[in-house]
């Protein structure tokens, strides 16, 4: 493992831990942090940060604290607080 991937995950525990404590700005400021490493570097962000971060606004994603999280015909469908979705499959 490379210091920019153990970087990124450093950096994405720091913001389930931000997000957990309720300080939505500093898991934010990680969430961003995170991304620009791993764009410097070309590396590719892990699947469970992916899929609990916002795309749009960047907010690190708590289900029933500021994502919804629906389950549709073969996909799941989470919702952000700013209105963004993102849908990803799964087999039944």
């Amino acid at each position: 493992m490379t210091v920019a991937a153990e970087r990124i995950d450093r950096l994405h525990e720091l913001a389930r831990a931000a997000a957990a404590d309720d300080e939505r700005e500093r898991a934010r400021y990680y969430v961003r942090l995170a991304r620009r490493v791993a764009e410097r570097n070309r590396l590719e962000l892990p699947r469970e940060f992916r899929r609990f971060t916002c795309d749009a606004c960047d907010a690190y994603l708590r289900p029933g604290r500021n994502a919804r999280v629906r389950t549709r015909d073969g996909h799941v469908v989470i919702t952000c607080d700013c209105g963004a979705q993102s849908r990803y499959p799964y087999e039944e």
